[in-house]
């Protein structure tokens, strides 16, 4: 489905929001095990334990964290 320039500017409001950080050693050798115990790619592993470092929720769309314990899984409609 494709959206409008509207909704698309309204999705670069919201991430504006956000922050970026960086990768640190720590946080990839959690995420590193998180990989292996949850059996995620690396890439979603990355992203898990730095939600978790920094105590944030994680939501997310997709189907790799479903049933992973304290991420917010909406299914796509």
């Amino acid at each position: 489905m494709q959206r409008g320039e509207s909704e698309a500017l309204k999705s670069v409001a919201h991430m504006r929001q956000g922050r970026v950080i960086d990768l640190d050693g720590p946080v990839a050798l959690v995420a590193a095990r998180v990989s292996l115990d949850l059996k995620l790619p690396l890439a979603d592993s990355l992203i898990l334990a730095t939600a978790r470092e920094h105590s944030a929720i994680l939501w997310t769309q997709d189907s790799d964290f479903e049933k992973v314990e304290g991420v917010k899984y909406v299914a796509r409609k």
